[in-house]
């Protein structure tokens, strides 16, 4: 049987949560824009959680931006979906069922765009949160009066102007503005774009000063491992296992961060953040936008080619090698953790690196190393090198570890042009694809000199770091002793 609102009450299995009827009941609070995994694992887990105690007694409508794909599997399940939650907490392995009934309602921006402009003429909605990756932030120049505008700034603007008519400009109609995309001070720019539209389109002095003065857009970090669907043999497992057919099921890893910036007004307005203690809503979220940019993104960038180089085809079979694992510890609590530029609690670093450590060793997600790798220079440039600088500056000698994975690093881009713009390496006769803005550098960098004279010309570019690291005392020398071992290894 497939997952649905009339079905539910034929579904009796342990341990799994199922949504009382008075949820399907409540008020439509939240506009959604984006179907994806990690918004469907992450706020809308955390509403739906709130909704299950009672706190914050709304549903999520979700409108579908894209014109690819349909509904069709939100509608035959009465929007209905099951997250999967498994992962290491304090080296315990935890695992959960929920059927989640955040959402009450999928609609598409290119059919029923009338219907999402009745949403945002409802006195009931509060909240929009969006995740329409990295490039849906971005001014589109457009008329927002068109059904629809092409853009989501365009789409939200439209939402805005829509609701601003609605209520005749009043104070308390504004709303707060959630912006998931993983790009820095995300409220901020989604903000200045959706003002700089309305500008664009000639919108009247009264409306802007609304826009402004009623509205709350709010940087956010979301830090959540979603990979999707489960995979076909263990999705044939669950349904064996539960009973029922779910097209629209999750894997989530056990982990879960949701950091808001706000003030007592924003978490009045959002009570979901009483029920979890993964919704954290302060003045500055730098801090936990440093902890995973550095303890998590930092460490999984420098082990990358170390481990992929061992032979680890995933971070979970990475973890389960005794000397990877030592590496990693060392170079989180010793070299990573005490050069994070920013002033953060010992305590707090230590807590957050020991779960990561925990996260690293979830069998449960799949994460290849080789997916990491992607812009990998990048990941180099932002992730390491303020760590590697600002380590120099405390001690003023060479991070071993960062050493290690710097060489490594350096060893996995010695690549080759290969057809259509492909570039690929070699290791232990087996060929890897490299995907990264500055592959063409690294193949032309490798066609000419030794590797001691390759890998000084590498750290001396100050093109690809902002820093000449070769003036670092005894780095140069460091990455050289380390490369020589893992090429000969």
């Amino acid at each position: 049987m497939i997952l649905s609102k009339y079905n539910l009450k034929r579904i009796n299995i342990p341990g799994l949560e199922i949504p009382g009827e008075q949820i399907f009941e409540l008020p439509e609070k939240v506009l959604q824009f984006g179907t994806g995994v990690l918004l469907r694992g992450l706020p809308d887990y955390f509403i739906d959680k709130a909704n299950r105690t009672g706190i914050f007694n709304g549903r999520v409508v979700v409108v579908k931006s894209t014109d690819t794909g349909t509904v069709d599997d939100f509608d035959k399940q009465d929007n209905l979906y099951t997250i999967y939650s498994k992962g290491i907490v304090n080296g315990e392995e935890v695992s959960t069922q929920i059927i989640s009934s955040a959402i009450s309602r999928v609609l598409s921006a290119a059919n029923e765009w009338e219907a999402i402009l009745e949403v945002a003429r409802s006195p009931e909605l509060q909240v929009v949160i969006s995740n329409t990756t990295e490039v849906g932030i971005k001014l589109v120049k457009e008329d927002v009066r068109k059904h629809p505008p092409a853009s989501f700034p365009g789409k939200l603007l439209a939402v805005l102007y829509e609701r601003y008519q609605a209520f005749n400009g009043s104070t308390d109609s504004g709303l707060v503005i959630i912006p998931t995309e993983l790009i820095v001070d995300n409220g901020k720019k989604l903000e200045a774009i959706v003002l700089e539209l309305a500008h664009l389109n000639k919108l009247e002095p009264a409306f802007m000063d609304w826009l402004e003065n009623s509205n709350s857009f709010c940087n956010s970090l979301v830090d959540r491992i979603v990979p999707g669907r489960p995979d076909k043999a263990s999705g044939e497992e669950l349904e064996a296992k539960n009973g029922y057919t779910d097209n629209l099921g999750i894997m989530a890893e056990t982990y879960s961060l949701w950091a808001i910036e706000g003030d007592d007004k924003i978490k009045d307005v959002l009570s979901f953040c009483q029920t979890d203690e993964g919704v954290v809503i302060t003045h500055d979220i730098e801090l936990f936008r440093e902890l995973k940019l550095r303890l998590l993104n930092g460490t999984h960038t420098l082990c990358c080619a170390f481990a992929y180089l061992s032979g680890f085809k995933t971070v979970k079979e990475a973890m389960g090698d005794e000397q990877f694992t030592k590496f990693i510890t060392q170079l989180m609590f010793e070299e990573i953790r005490p050069s994070i530029p920013y002033k953060i609690d010992d305590v707090v670093a230590a807590d957050f690196a020991n779960k990561v450590l925990d996260r690293f060793r979830n069998p449960y997600i799949r994460h290849e190393w080789l997916s990491i790798s992607v812009q990998y220079s990048t990941k180099i440039k932002m992730r390491v090198i303020p760590l590697l600088l600002n380590y120099y500056k405390l001690k003023n000698e060479v991070p071993a570890c960062i050493a290690l994975g710097f060489a490594a690093f350096i060893r996995f881009m010695h690549v080759k042009a290969g057809d259509e713009g492909l570039y690929t390496g070699t290791i232990n006769g087996e060929e890897y694809k490299v995907t990264d803005s500055q592959a063409a550098y690294f193949a032309k960098v490798w066609e000419n000199g030794d590797n001691s004279t390759v890998i000084e010309n590498i750290l001396k570019n100050k093109d690809l770091w902002d820093a000449d690291l070769s003036a670092l005392p005894g780095f140069t020398a460091a990455v050289i002793e380390q490369f020589s071992q893992i090429n000969n290894g």
